[in-house]
């Protein structure tokens, strides 16, 4: 037994935030990019894909489908073997999957292999958003957690916005082939510099003595105190063998289903508003450019709430700051529809329900590697943001039922704040953070 041991938390805690850290941020922010990117290049693509396959849109809901279920089986899955192999090696091997899976996609000619290939790339997408998180949340000081770590999430915001752009410039000069040349070659550029800046985890290496003398080397990095006889462990009190029977031991189960309940709740809603936005605006008469600004203020003020409900949240251990965004969130879903003649109160309200709807969302995400114990995170990160998957899945595809429902385009958002209002009690049923 070893009696210099320290918790890797506690050292993490008490040091200034180093340059090694920093880094582990930013790479962990640019593989979201990424992902938010390829995640979204499906979409761009669709109407010149159309053109030159000489099919209707209607062709390729199953290359869309296929894709949010391959994201639901990366996150299910690969959690699990993040807990168990390490959290680089995973990112890695979906930063592979990704890659050669968006490149393959390349080589297509019919929608039945492009479902395939859209697949297998989800997969990889699906893994590289949860283990980014559990990663730059386990490099990050409690202090400031919550914050450093939704600045690293903003960046699938900010793929999904970096979609369009380089979309406007690849796809009139080389087609669709040519953004999802970029979209694969990204991630396989990623690969190498992964391989050599990006450590492993400290919280997954602490107590295992294979790892004893690389935690220590990139422990004096982050202290600038060179140590070699200290033993560095993590100090939790749920201990379990399996990652899967943590998330249901009686110190987590009421969490696991409520982040469960609010991760499908949140995300039912945004990728349904995400999908049929557009088509509302239009049908409410706005031309092309005004519809598409103010569908911008959805993912906008997401990035933004997100922020500064994450400053909130590393100052304030109730998670009573997400409850109350989620209430006005749900009161501006059922003004909006209200709104829909009068271009200036709805570019505010969706800007509103952005700020609160998507911003709650992103910092559900970060909360969720705060809940749970180190051989345990990544597969409750995953599994909670799996819950949401499948809520996207539902959201996306329920649309048109929900439109046919609906008396009027007013309506739907009126429906909408139903979801919502259950993610607000499951909210209030949560209790504290655990930081």
């Amino acid at each position: 037994m070893d009696d210099n041991r320290l918790a890797i938390s506690d050292v993490i805690n008490a040091a200034p935030l180093s340059a090694l850290q920093i880094r582990v941020l930013l790479l962990c922010c640019i593989m979201v990019v990424l992902d938010g990117f390829d995640a979204a290049v499906i979409g761009y693509i669709a109407p010149t894909l159309t053109k030159a396959w000489h099919i209707s849109p209607q062709q390729l809901a199953p290359v869309f489908a296929a894709g949010l279920f391959g994201m639901f089986a990366g996150a299910t899955g690969f959690g699990i073997l993040a807990d168990r192999y390490g959290r680089k090696i995973i990112l890695i091997l979906s930063l592979m999957i990704v890659a050669t899976g968006t490149l393959a996609t390349i080589l297509t000619d019919s929608v039945m292999e492009m479902t395939v290939l859209r697949f297998i790339t989800g997969i990889g997408m699906g893994a590289i958003l949860p283990n980014s998180i559990t990663l730059a949340s386990e490099y990050s000081p409690s202090r400031s957690k919550i914050l450093l770590v939704t600045l690293s999430y903003s960046g699938f915001t900010l793929g999904l916005a970096a979609g369009g752009w380089i979309a406007g410039i690849i796809l009139p000069i080389f087609q669709w082939h040519g953004l999802l040349l970029v979209g694969g070659l990204a991630p396989l550029i990623l690969i190498p510099i992964a391989i050599v800046w990006l450590p492993e985890s400290l919280c997954f290496m602490a107590g295992r003595d294979r790892y004893r003398k690389k935690l220590n080397h990139i422990v004096s990095k982050i202290t600038g105190i060179k140590n070699e006889a200290v033993c560095y462990i993590n100090n939790e009190t749920v201990q379990v063998s399996s990652p899967v029977a943590a998330l249901f031991h009686r110190d987590t189960i009421r969490v696991t289903l409520v982040l469960w309940c609010a991760f499908f709740a949140f995300m039912f809603v945004f990728y349904l508003l995400t999908s049929w936005l557009p088509l509302i605006l239009s049908k409410s008469g706005y031309p092309v450019a005004e519809m598409t600004h103010i569908a911008a203020m959805l993912p906008l003020g997401g990035v933004l709430g997100g922020i500064v409900m994450a400053t909130l949240l590393d100052r304030l251990s109730s998670l009573h700051v997400l409850t109350v965004a989620s209430v006005i969130a749900a009161i501006t879903l059922t003004l909006t529809g209200a709104q829909l003649a009068h271009p200036q109160a709805l570019l505010a309200a969706i800007f509103v329900l952005g700020f609160t709807l998507t911003g709650t969302m992103n910092n559900l995400s970060v909360l969720a590697s705060t809940f749970y114990p180190t051989h345990a995170r990544a597969t409750g990160v995953s599994w909670a943001l799996s819950a949401g998957r499948a809520g996207s899945i539902c959201g996306s595809l329920s649309g048109g039922l929900l439109f046919s429902q609906a008396q009027s385009l007013s309506d739907v958002f009126i429906w909408l704040a139903c979801p919502v209002a259950v993610a607000c009690l499951a909210l209030a049923l949560a209790g504290n953070r655990k930081g």
